[in-house]
């Protein structure tokens, strides 16, 4: 029991890091472009992500029942996941890097799974649906495809949207398009508030889930008092995704809130202002096309980056504007950034379990 309450501390621990790391990726535009004070941002994103977090439980079954095989999932992999993740989010932020929190947890996911279960076979590839081919699980479909598939979608809606834009606007006066991109980014940056937690807030949800349902599966929690008995969760049945409780929702939703209020300056300042100078048309068209691709993601469940979307959404519409108004120094070290995650936060969780397992903390390789 020990061990589960530690996994859901920590998970709580990353989502409110999560939130204050991500604040960047849903209120950078409106803020570089000075149509919203930071202060007021920062307060807008936290409402936003939180009603976003309560939306739907897509991604959260994703995380939960389509990544890894759920029979060698053990609190010691979640933890293990868990701090990778943490760390990756820390040294990031404090480089002022906008990488992805939902790509550090995957591949801390399955970077623990690996090590705890010495096989591949625990990476669930490929699982495809008998309904559509787009509703298909796994690493390969849910993480690697849109991996590549979301910042290239983005980058070419921005630069679609933004061209359409200086097409429609050129006989404008620039006052004018000011004024009125000015009201109207403060409904993107919202949007873009509220796409940003239906999907990353859901991601801790699936991992609270997981570890319930490897609690209760393995009798951990049958001494509960019956005023516990809402921490029982079922583990998923054969073919079907692991339910979120409401509790589960409600608690992400409002800690995600909470780190989103804190702020994260540092990537703000790498978004908003390093990459490309903004004007209030541009943080709409690029907050448009994000909140765009990020809502088609979460409705089929698929845990795509923020990150990677709002940072080639900006790409695409500072391309439009031309392309040297992008310095490409900053945006060679974000996207070594983006290809990296993975990689590293896997390399770090397999390095937590072998620790695990050599201090002879539990068990960490569950059988199969």
């Amino acid at each position: 029991m020990t061990l589960i309450l530690c996994v859901i501390i920590v998970a709580l621990m990353f989502e409110y890091i999560n939130g204050f790391h991500d604040t960047a990726n849903s209120i950078a535009t409106v803020v570089s472009t000075k149509v919203l004070t930071p202060r007021q941002a920062v307060v807008m994103a936290a409402a936003t992500n939180l009603i976003g977090a309560l939306w739907g439980t897509a991604v959260a079954k994703t995380i939960a029942s389509g990544l890894v095989d759920g029979r060698i999932v053990t609190q010691q992999v979640l933890i293990s996941a868990l701090a990778a993740a943490i760390v990756w989010n820390l040294v990031t932020w404090y480089w002022g890097l906008p990488s992805s929190s939902s790509h550090a947890l995957i591949g801390g996911l399955v970077g623990a799974a690996l090590a705890a279960a010495d096989s591949w076979d625990v990476v669930i590839w490929s699982q495809p649906s008998k309904i559509h081919w787009y509703d298909g699980k796994g690493l390969l479909w849910k993480v690697v495809v849109p991996m590549f598939s979301s910042p290239l979608a983005g980058f070419a809606l921005g630069f679609l949207i933004m061209t359409t834009l200086y097409i429609l606007l050129r006989s404008w006066r620039p006052r004018m398009v000011n004024a009125v991109f000015g009201k109207a980014q403060m409904l993107s940056a919202a949007g873009m508030g509220f796409m940003h937690g239906t999907n990353d807030a859901q991601k801790t949800m699936g991992i609270i889930a997981l570890a319930l349902a490897a609690g209760t599966s393995e009798g951990k929690l049958d001494e509960l008092p019956e005023w516990l008995s809402f921490l029982h969760t079922p583990p998923a049945a054969p073919g079907h995704d692991l339910e979120i409780a409401v509790w589960i929702k409600a608690v992400c939703a409002i800690v995600m809130a909470a780190g989103t209020a804190a702020g994260g300056w540092r990537i703000i300042k790498t978004l908003g202002h390093k990459m490309v100078r903004l004007q209030p048309v541009h943080g709409f068209a690029a907050e448009t096309t994000s909140a765009t691709i990020i809502g088609l993601a979460s409705h089929f469940g698929i845990p795509v980056s923020t990150t990677h979307n709002i940072s080639a959404s900006i790409m695409g519409v500072g391309a439009a504007k031309r392309w040297s108004a992008l310095r490409w120094t900053i945006v060679e070290k974000m996207v070594w950034a983006w290809l990296l995650t993975i990689p590293i936060t896997g390399f770090v969780a397999y390095g937590f379990i072998r620790l695990l397992q050599a201090a002879g903390i539990g068990d960490a390789a569950s059988s199969t």
